[in-house]
């Protein structure tokens, strides 16, 4: 009876979090296939082409991305704890301050897209080639720097509510959309990296119109009353736990474009780089994949913090990682079958097929860890851990998983080969303290420390920022989870 019993709840929370999951998994799958589709296209230009992209992808806007990823993050703590606890007057408000946070972050980041030539070639000794032919094109990807700032808050305040398949069908349809543009652009008008770049700016644009008209729509007065002066109030704390947030988001994000740079310093850096763009192409797909369940987990976590449900919010993280590695493992099989031939959707230089299929074993089994990995962080998140993870993130990735790649790539002279398993050291390391501080969490006192940030907010007749600032140096002053 009792294991018919948690089969049953199984099954239910299963259904709870896909309900979630799904839609968040295709919004973030379209989103980045946005990016995905442009390489696939400029692959097939030249290689100097696919390498200059794969840079400007994998390193500036990977940092840039994990800047304004992580200060969206921000809401998912907040605001899905109060939805938790049916509080939803302060979520127009904090959009309107994840808003203001992410536009000047992103206004601080176009000088390294307006220098990226020297930027990559002279400080990061990538190859002079690739170097030259990315700054042109990351000048012309500046704008897509604001669309981001407009979107992750966005997309923060839609699923910490649950209503996110109003958000796959805008991000489908700007995929179909940026296929037809890239397509016309680079193949019929011949406009090469140029038109690449500006077919994906007006794309990421569509997704941020769209998003405005749904949010205005009239389908959240509780949540959204217009915008408000109230937005400048305690935005200095808002900072602070946006900037927390984001150290944790971006350590993540910038260990994959520090894969890039080790790789473009060895010899024959250009082929290297190639060969490398095309796993890191298809490991960030899957990603996405994971990204999607560490949205729903994240949601999922702080919904039944918010509403003093410890228990519920433990199996949800049981259950979230199991599915987490079931999938993985269906991307590991699929990427040792298939290892010779997936290549070839990017490039038809052959030194790069070859190369990129006999990293395949490896690609696959990065690809297995990397499903789980990012929906544990997503519980950090939910839970408000943002500090401990972030101090975790740096031991892991940056004092192992970094030197160990120097070590194996350039020291033993295993090449791009030894580097990746360095980093895949470092990722393995921060699991398992991830799964460790997990195990080790006492869910009760997580559901306590939920409702006084919720009380600290105040309730829905008042002023739901008249004590944002207190609510915010709670989560602040968490360091242990």
């Amino acid at each position: 009876m009792k294991r018919r019993l948690s089969v049953t709840e199984s099954w239910k929370e299963s259904r709870l979090l896909w309900r979630v999951a799904f839609p968040a998994v295709l919004t973030e799958v379209f989103q980045f296939s946005i990016g995905f589709v442009t390489a696939s296209f400029v692959g097939h230009i030249g290689v100097v082409e696919l390498a200059a992209v794969t840079v400007v992808e994998s390193i500036l806007e990977g940092f840039a991305y994990g800047v304004l990823f992580g200060m969206g993050c921000a809401m998912d703590t907040l605001c899905g704890q109060a939805v938790g606890a049916g509080q939803l007057d302060a979520l127009g408000v904090y959009v309107q301050q994840s808003w203001i946070i992410c536009g000047v972050a992103a206004v601080a980041l176009t000088p390294a897209y307006a220098f990226a030539t020297p930027i990559l070639g002279s400080l990061l000794r990538q190859p002079a080639s690739v170097a030259a032919a990315a700054g042109p094109y990351a000048r012309w990807a500046i704008p897509r720097l604001l669309a981001h700032a407009a979107n992750f808050p966005l997309q923060k305040f839609f699923q910490t509510q649950s209503k996110v398949w109003a958000l796959t069908a805008i991000s489908g349809a700007a995929l179909a959309v940026h296929v037809a543009l890239t397509y016309l652009a680079v193949n019929r008008l011949g406009y090469g990296l140029r038109g690449a770049a500006v077919a994906g700016n007006i794309s990421y644009w569509l997704i941020d119109a769209a998003q405005f008209a749904y949010l205005v729509s009239g389908r959240f007065p509780d949540a959204w009353k217009g915008f408000s002066l109230l937005a400048f109030s305690n935005l200095a704390a808002f900072v602070k736990l946006s900037l927390v947030s984001a150290v944790m988001i971006c350590l993540e994000f910038w260990y994959y474009a520090a894969l890039l740079i080790l790789v473009g310093l060895l010899k024959n850096g250009q082929l290297q780089l190639d060969i490398m763009s095309v796993c890191i192409n298809y490991e960030f797909w899957t990603m996405m994949v994971a990204l999607g369940l560490s949205e729903a987990v994240s949601v999922r976590v702080s919904n039944e913090l918010g509403a003093s449900r410890p228990k519920e919010a433990k199996f949800s993280v049981a259950v979230a990682a199991t599915t987490s590695a079931f999938i993985g493992a269906i991307f590991m099989a699929v990427f040792f079958i298939w290892r010779r031939s997936l290549p070839r959707l990017f490039s038809d230089d052959e030194e790069v097929v070859q190369g990129a299929s006999r990293l395949g074993y490896l690609l696959a089994v990065t690809v297995f860890f990397g499903s789980i990995g990012p929906v544990l962080s997503g519980v950090a998140v939910g839970a408000g851990w943002q500090v401990p993870v972030a101090i975790a993130n740096i031991g892991c990735y940056y004092l192992v998983g970094i030197p160990v790649g120097v070590l194996l790539g350039f020291k033993l002279k295993l090449g791009a080969l030894g580097i990746w398993m360095g980093m895949l050291t470092g990722t393995l390391l921060q699991m398992a303290i991830l799964l460790f501080i997990i195990k080790r969490t006492n869910w009760d006192k997580q559901a306590s420390l939920a409702a006084s940030r919720i009380k600290a907010i105040g309730g829905k007749n008042e002023d739901p920022l008249q004590h944002g600032a207190r609510a915010l140096a709670l989560i602040d002053a968490e360091t242990q989870p």
